[in-house]
């Protein structure tokens, strides 16, 4: 699976971004997805994941409420609709796939990885 993140971009404090992932399988629908993200210095983070289906989505509390994770099956492309930006979002982000939903949060477990979009917020 290949993945292909943009979207990325300079914005304000309070401002939006709507990143897409654009995967290359066929057999998309059957992965779930997530989005981490890597600030310079930290390690990278999990922030949203959305089940194969769409029914279930998590997201980490720091943008909770303000990010929203959805993806279209019949295009191969998941979003993250990013509402309310702060400076601490400041990063590179990433899309991840893999087959099992469980342990969503955990890095380790996704097999697939795109390229990362950088996001970076200013005060």
């Amino acid at each position: 699976v290949q993945l292909q993140a943009s979207g990325g971009g300079l914005v304000q404090a309070g401002g939006s971004l709507r990143l897409s992932c654009a995967a290359s399988a066929r057999t998309f629908s059957r992965y779930a997805m997530g989005w981490f993200r890597q600030a310079p210095g930290k390690e990278r983070e999990f922030v949203a994941a959305i089940s194969w289906s769409g029914g279930s989505t998590n997201y980490a509390d720091s943008v909770k409420g303000r990010f929203t994770v959805s993806r279209d099956n019949a295009k191969n492309t998941v979003f993250l609709q990013m509402n309310s930006l702060k400076p601490e979002d400041t990063a590179v982000y990433y899309c991840a796939a893999r087959r099992v939903y469980s342990e969503y949060g955990s890095r380790d477990k996704y097999d697939y990885w795109g390229q990362g979009t950088q996001v970076t917020v200013s005060s």
